[in-house]
């Protein structure tokens, strides 16, 4: 479908937009009018969020991982010694983070079912929730029934990248092991979603396809679980994958411009909906991307288990980018008016 100059014009005209209106907006013809978006996308993110950021900080248990995926740090191709976190570790990290000030932690794990499964997660789940407003996971896809001995045990929040939403480059990316089934995959946010999670956080990983093809899959997928599960509250991410050890490149990079394009369009088209920027971007560019929509940052983040209290050597998943202190990023984010928050809301007993 080739979308002309006039076609965005006649889509900005709006006062009003939709997921239909989300081809238009990310379209090459519409590059040029990206810092009208980027208005718009400021004024709509004040007017739904106020002038609030809300703030978390990763915690990695282990880098086991069972899965052969050739863009991925934990790929059991790689060969180095795997380091899963016992009890005492876990509460140093979460200790530290802490008294640093963090109240919303994100556990993460490799893909391992019998070194990391969901009695693992389960009991750092419970060692942290007394420590923390709010837990959420980004571990392996589960069932229901798991997903909900989690909520039980003190966790709200469920992260599910899909990776890529293009089914031939994602059978072409993942080699071996659970992960490679793709409907697994796909359908474990709505097992998430029927489990009781008060948030999910879906997206891919750009860069292992057409950027603008995995926005419009996200955008489908983020529609249906809004339309079928609205109890829940959704927020979406957006994270550009980096070369990795070993021999990936990246084949689809994503520029700058075409992120910023990215998130102001899904702000239009998805009002309500939270945005997450991590720390895999620099610091500049996650100044610039404060004020166009994001709603929920990473700081201060180390993606190797034990990495905050140094416990143990391990191997991260990746390298971030933005290395600045919780205080130093604080500092911005009030030189741009906005109030940072580490906790935003409070279940009912």
């Amino acid at each position: 479908l080739k979308i002309s100059s006039h076609d965005v014009e006649r889509v900005l005209t709006k006062n009003r937009w939709t997921v239909d209106d989300l081809p238009t907006l990310i379209s090459p013809a519409a590059e040029a009018y990206i810092e009208w978006m980027a208005k718009q996308a400021h004024d709509l993110t004040r007017q739904r969020f106020g002038n609030v950021m809300q703030l978390f900080v990763p915690i990695y248990l282990s880098n086991e991982c069972y899965n052969t995926c050739t863009y991925c740090g934990f790929s059991m191709e790689h060969k180095y010694t795997r380091v899963t976190l016992s009890d005492e570790q876990i509460m140093s990290e979460a200790k530290l983070l802490k008294e640093k000030g963090f109240d919303h932690i994100l556990l993460l794990t490799g893909e391992s079912p019998k070194k990391v499964g969901v009695d693992y997660i389960q009991n750092a789940v419970r060692l942290i929730s007394p420590y923390f407003s709010s837990i959420a996971i980004e571990v392996q896809p589960l069932q229901v029934d798991d997903y909900s001995k989690l909520i039980h045990s003190g966790c709200d929040s469920l992260t599910l990248y899909q990776e890529t939403y293009h089914q031939p480059s994602y059978e072409k990316y993942h080699l071996f092991g659970i992960k490679k089934n793709y409907d697994n995959r796909l359908d474990a946010s709505e097992r998430g979603a029927k489990s009781g999670f008060y948030r999910l956080n879906l997206g891919s990983l750009l860069g292992l396809y057409d950027w603008r093809y995995e926005g419009l899959a996200l955008a489908k997928h983020l529609s249906y679980m809004m339309k079928y599960h609205w109890q829940t509250q959704y927020s979406v991410s957006f994270p550009r994958i980096k070369d990795m050890v070993g021999e990936f490149k990246v084949r689809y990079p994503v520029l700058d411009r075409h992120l910023v394009q990215l998130i102001c369009a899904y702000r239009l088209c998805f009002p309500t909906v939270g945005i997450t920027l991590s720390t895999r971007e620099p610091a500049p560019l996650r100044d610039h991307l404060f004020k166009l929509g994001v709603t929920l940052i990473s700081a201060e983040s180390d993606t190797s288990p034990g990495g905050y209290s140094q416990s143990v050597n391990a191997e991260s998943q990746f390298d971030i980018s933005d290395e600045r202190s919780l205080n130093d990023i604080i500092t911005v984010l009030k030189d741009q008016n906005f109030e940072p928050v580490f906790k935003d809301w409070e279940p009912v007993k």
